[in-house]
């Protein structure tokens, strides 16, 4: 950063000045880690000296904290793969059932919202389809912030909730599915060669839940890929040129993680593995009726409180699952 050419090239620049804001932040929270302990160390020889009932408890709790905090600074520092640390993009698409799984879908998208938000990352919604009656066909999040795709690459897959439905006059139980999508964004990072003679863009006015979200021009974009029949569409910014910009990131990031599950298809069969993709095939299930519990199908990492689940307390899920893949 102090070669005189540094900023010649903004884009790189930017990256790498990312890049070292990340690391001075593992090093800041390292220090504290280190200072709470040493002043834990302290309480301690008091606790041991004056057996003061209060002062244990106070000190049981600091511990319990501090246990928490290394944790999640040990997933942190274990999020390593090339592009743990850049943001996300989270597509939620409902399954079969009309508007009791578009309600699900739009159920996984608040849950999604606060958790981000509850760690201080950045979220903007790049597509939007609202559902018939109710809830979301399908949505599209950019979700910014160090280590983002690191942690949600933790929920690709099919969530399954279970639930007697409101929107049935009988009060009959109902199963619903919808897919998590999530790709890491990409700027420059990957060499990702897509031919302009094989994109097809569309443009089309931008609709939304109503106020900013409507647009009085054609300012949303749809790019499809023909070879690989890849769609992708933005509409978050009123400039048609910037959602053409954000549409082909989204489609470069789509196309890499197609070739990277390609390359793991051809793993499997070479291990013999076979993995049915299908709505079956459930990463975790949410049952609030007959009994209230989330469970993760990976991992068989079970919360009790679905309803906290539900508002973004999506921590326990997401650290087992990362460890189980580092054990």
């Amino acid at each position: 950063m102090t070669d005189p050419s540094f900023w010649d090239d903004q884009t790189t620049a930017q990256r790498v000045i990312n890049e070292v804001n990340g690391l001075k932040e593992y090093v800041h929270t390292l220090e504290k880690h280190e200072e709470t302990l040493e002043n834990l160390e302290v309480s301690l020889e008091l606790v041991k000296e004056e057996d003061d009932k209060e002062l244990r408890a106070d000190l049981e709790e600091e511990v319990g904290q501090l246990n928490e905090h290394l944790n999640t600074f040990e997933i942190n520092i274990l999020l390593d793969e090339p592009y743990d640390k850049n943001n996300a993009i989270l597509e939620l698409h409902p399954g079969a059932g009309g508007t009791e799984s578009q309600d699900w879908a739009s159920m996984l998208l608040r849950m999604y919202t606060r958790w981000a938000e509850e760690r201080g990352f950045k979220v903007n919604t790049m597509d939007y389809l609202p559902g018939d009656e109710a809830g979301v066909k399908s949505v599209t999040l950019n979700i910014q912030g160090h280590n983002a795709y690191g942690y949600l690459k933790a929920e690709k897959g099919i969530h399954r909730l279970v639930r007697i439905s409101p929107f049935d006059s009988s009060g009959r139980r109902h199963t619903s599915f919808a897919s998590c999508e999530v790709m890491p964004e990409f700027n420059d990072e990957v060499e990702i060669e897509v031919r302009s003679e094989d994109l097809k863009v569309d443009t089309y006015r931008a609709s939304g839940a109503g106020g900013q979200h409507v647009n009085t021009t054609d300012s949303a974009v749809r790019i499809t890929h023909v070879p690989t029949n890849t769609i992708v569409t933005c509409q978050s910014e009123r400039s048609q040129i910037k959602n053409r910009e954000q549409a082909m990131k989204m489609l470069k990031s789509k196309l890499y993680q197609q070739e990277i599950e390609r390359q793991q298809r051809e793993l499997d069969e070479i291990r013999g593995e076979q993995k049915e993709i299908g709505w079956g095939s459930q990463i975790r299930s949410y049952v609030f009726h007959p009994y209230s519990m989330v469970k993760d199908h990976r991992t068989n990492k079970e919360v009790g409180n679905v309803n906290a689940v539900m508002d973004g307390e999506l921590d326990p899920f997401i650290d087992a699952y990362l460890r189980s893949k580092l054990s």
